[in-house]
Parts: structure tokens; C-alpha cells; sequence
């Protein structure tokens, strides 16, 4: 028995896949292995994933297409370690990641998941000069709900006993528990961070160092800011009645982050006038963020503006930068 599985979601990502192998395998504690599941892909991912399976670490897992949430769940069912790590198909580790992660679950057995900032590297899988430096420790619900600190699915390792308090047997499931909600196709992560802080005595605590890459390509950048809000919308709305005193309490100030952050992302889209829109409604629900992180906040309002006033332009592109792309 491998002591810790990663799980691999891989869906048309044969141009990326074999990097994120690589940095895989390249791992420094070695007692593991691979799931790739194969998605339902239409390219050469399924003969990419077949060709790193000669090695006996990689296992691949073929479906139909059932989405992120469906693909990890998949991978869940047959991983075989104590711990589970979650990797997307165009991301990477860093070699020295899952030991961090082994040996901080090895030493607190009161967390569930574990997790690590990121660094930013764009289409071509080069550093952006940009990272994602979250809270790591004393996270409650509240972090969770309002700023996200695991920051991407690619960041998280769990304890499996975690994962089995989270999973649950939709009527119509045949074959397999969820522990990722396969009715989302956005926010299924967070949904699923957030439920375990709700409804788990789980402690959820992060490791150092920057030690996941994130990869952000264009189409990320230019995603419909309204189908994000909406999937963030639907995940409040599935929670709410699990604890509605802990939704009274940190909706507003959470939904303000929330808009703030896809204001970030129209920002980085170069998109002023969904920017301003979204800074503004944010601003209507709560001041708590001017309050908590001015300078982000002052920083994406003003970048909202500029960009809405005068358009795009090469002024406008290190305003983009200074935002942070696609940083909460």
C-alpha cells in the first residue's frame, strides 16, 4: 500500500500532462502514486497518461466525461493511500510538496487537509513573478468562506479519514460515494473546503513555502464572471441550511470578497467595465474588505477605474499586474 495517492483530473490535457507528471514523480518523499483519470478526453491524453503508466507508480482510470468534481471523485475511489493530494492536469508540483504535506499530517492528526501557497506560471509554464501567500494557521469556517486560503484544487492534500466524513451516496450514484459535488462544474472546491469546516471537526492548516504552481492561461483570465458568481451563489445557497447563524454572521463581508476577487479577475481580462461593476457591488455588501486589506481593495478599485476610464493600453497592463492576475 503506496502511504499517499495524487489524484489527477485529466481532460484534453495532453500538451500539459506530461509536465505535471514529471513534476510528480519528481517527488522527494517517494512512498506514493498516481491516478490519473482520464476524463472522457478527445485528444492524445488517454495514449500520454498510457505512456507514463509503464511506470508502476502511475495508475490511469478511463470514464466518461463527468467533470473536475466526477474525475476526483473517481480518482478517490481507487486511491489506496492514508493520504490523498489533488493535482489538475495543468499544474505542478514542487519536488519537495508532498513531503511537506506527509510529514505535517504525520504530526497533527487533528488536520484533515493540508495545504500550500502557490506560484503563479502562465500558458508556456513560466514563473509570472506572482504568488498566492495564504493564511496558514488558526483557519476557522469563517477564512474559509470569506478567503478561500487553499487558493486552487492543485494546492490540497487530505487525510483519507476526512475525505470518508465528507463522502455521502447521491440516490442517483451507482457505483461510487462523492466527496466533491458532481452538480457543480465551478466551485466545487471551495464547496467542498467549506463543508468540511461546517460539518467536520477537522482542523484545515496550511504548510510553507509557495510549493504548488498554478498554471493561469487566457481563457481562465477571460472566464464569465457571471457564471462564476452564480456557481459561488449556489454554493451558499446548498450550505446556508447547514448552519444559518455562521451564513447571518459572514455572507455579506464573504460575498464582498467574492466580488472583489472576480473584479481582480475582469481586471487581469482587461474588461474595465465588468471590473467596475463588480468593485462597486461589492462595496454595496460590505466595507469589511477596505477595512481587513486596504491596500488590495483601494489597489483593485482604483485598477477598476483606470481601465474603465481610459481602456485598454500598455498604462493598463501594469495596472493588471499590480491587481495580482487572477489572485484573490
Amino acid at each position: 500500500m503506496p502511504r499517499a495517492s495524487i489524484v489527477v483530473p485529466a481532460y484534453n490535457s495532453a500538451d500539459t500532462l506530461p509536465a505535471t507528471l514529471d513534476s510528480l514523480l519528481a517527488q522527494s518523499f517517494s512512498d506514493f502514486e498516481i491516478i490519473v483519470v482520464n476524463d472522457g478526453s478527445t485528444d492524445e491524453t488517454g495514449a500520454v497518461a498510457a505512456a507514463y503508466a509503464t511506470d508502476p507508480r502511475v495508475n490511469v482510470v478511463s470514464q466518461a466525461n463527468r467533470g473536475l468534481a466526477g474525475a476526483r471523485n473517481t480518482g478517490i475511489a481507487a486511491a489506496r493511500g492514508e493520504y490523498i493530494g489533488f493535482c489538475d492536469a495543468d499544474d505542478l508540483w514542487a519536488r519537495e510538496k508532498l513531503a511537506a504535506h506527509v510529514e505535517h499530517l504525520d504530526q497533527n492528526a487533528d488536520i484533515g487537509l493540508s495545504y500550500s501557497g502557490s506560484r503563479l506560471i502562465d500558458e508556456e509554464g513560466l514563473p509570472m513573478g506572482a504568488a498566492q501567500r495564504p493564511r496558514l494557521k488558526g483557519v476557522t469556517g469563517a477564512h474559509v468562506f470569506k478567503r478561500n486560503p487553499i487558493g486552487n484544487g492543485s494546492a490540497a492534500v487530505m487525510r483519507r479519514a476526512a475525505l470518508r466524513d465528507l463522502a455521502y451516496r447521491p440516490r442517483s450514484e451507482p457505483s461510487r460515494d462523492w466527496v466533491f459535488d458532481e452538480t457543480f462544474r465551478q466551485s466545487e472546491d471551495i464547496e467542498c473546503w467549506l463543508r468540511l469546516a461546517l460539518t467536520t471537526d477537522w482542523q484545515i492548516e496550511g504548510v510553507r513555502g509557495p510549493l504548488t504552481m498554478y498554471r493561469i492561461n487566457g481563457n481562465g483570465l477571460s472566464a464569465n464572471t457571471d457564471r462564476q458568481l452564480a456557481a459561488w451563489e449556489r454554493v451558499v445557497s446548498k450550505l446556508r441550511p447547514l448552519n444559518p447563524e455562521f451564513f447571518m454572521r459572514h455572507e455579506a463581508t464573504a460575498r464582498a470578497y467574492q466580488l472583489r476577487y472576480l473584479a481582480r479577475r475582469a481586471v487581469s481580462a482587461l474588461d474595465g467595465d465588468a471590473a467596475w461593476a463588480l468593485v462597486r457591488h461589492a462595496m454595496y455588501h460590505s466595507l469589511v474588505p477596505i477595512i481587513e486589506e486596504p491596500i488590495k481593495t483601494v489597489t483593485t478599485i482604483a485598477a477598476a477605474a483606470l481601465l474603465r476610464a481610459i481602456g485598454p493600453s500598455p498604462i493598463n497592463y501594469a495596472v493588471r499586474l499590480r491587481a495580482g492576475i487572477a489572485s484573490r
